[in-house]
């Protein structure tokens, strides 16, 4: 069975990507997803990942990348499993990512951290990969931190209701702090991620431009060594052809005449064989 390499090349990000997405679209399509037999599906899911991205990839390189694809995702939602439920309390995004990074390079099997985040954010809402936790979740807070009185209650005044001085805005407590710069924390882990994914984009773009620049250098060179070479052939063959041979010996007379049998041979035949035959024995030539 020929592998995906073989057929393809190796798997851009981008084609990872629009496998993913044709993934979800087809096989969670709320009308026809659930009733589709394996093949057809297949078959479905190669017609939109070619439109998505252009590529020629066959339905068996599909199928066989979306294999190691899932055994991935699947890992890494296991490792998401595991760090939600042994995060320390107050931990933000960043100290989930890295101890689930953790729990997936301990597996010991396949490779030793997860790169296909952007995989993870197609397919993460799946029944598949959903994250179902198995521990009670931690509750900080059942109630707000901070209840403003009721406006019934019998102990306000209207001296407190109607006072034009405004209260100054009570200070945020330890725990609300600590959420808030773990919100924060969890936009700079997003943008971070994103940013690797347009460095990876940029450095493959930039590398295709390289590899094309070259292919067409070694052409243009290739073309340029051939007419050199059909130039320096015809140079080669005037000589031959317009040689005084009436000062030469016999021998030299004879090879020389063998010589231009071979040229007007190449020239009305475009045969490049070596002379044995005397179909022109004329003296005249």
């Amino acid at each position: 069975m020929a592998s995906s390499v073989e057929i393809g090349g190796s798997w851009s990000t981008q084609e990872d990507i629009a496998l993913c997405e044709s993934w979800v679209n087809i096989s969670h399509d709320p009308i026809t997803g659930n009733e589709m037999k394996f093949h057809h599906m297949w078959s479905k899911i190669h017609g939109e990942f070619c439109q998505r991205s252009g590529s020629i990839r066959t339905e068996m390189a599909l199928s066989s990348r979306w294999k190691i694809l899932n055994k991935e995702l699947g890992k890494w939602r296991n490792a998401l499993t595991k760090a939600r439920e042994n995060i320390r309390s107050g931990a933000n995004l960043s100290d989930e990512i890295i101890q689930a990074q953790m729990w997936f390079g301990a597996t010991g099997r396949g490779k030793k951290s997860f790169v296909h985040f952007q995989c993870w954010e197609i397919v993460k809402d799946c029944s598949r990969f959903k994250i179902i936790p198995t521990a009670p979740p931690v509750v900080l807070h059942e109630t707000p931190l901070h209840e403003s009185p009721s406006t019934d209650s019998p102990l306000d005044s209207p001296m407190e209701t109607e006072s034009p001085l405004p209260r100054p805005p009570r200070p945020i407590g330890r725990k609300a702090a600590k959420a808030k710069r773990g919100a924060t924390s969890n936009i700079d882990c997003v943008q971070i991620f994103e940013q690797i994914a347009k460095n990876n984009s940029l450095r493959l773009e930039r590398d295709l431009r390289r590899d094309e620049a070259d292919k067409a250098r070694l052409e243009a060179f290739a073309i340029e060594k051939q007419h050199a070479k059909e130039k320096d052939d015809d140079e080669r063959e005037m000589k031959i052809m317009v040689m005084d041979k009436s000062h030469v010996s016999p021998e030299t007379k004879a090879y020389w005449k063998h010589k231009r049998r071979d040229v007007m041979r190449r020239k009305l035949f475009h045969d490049d064989r070596p002379s044995n035959t005397d179909w022109l024995n004329d003296e005249n030539h």
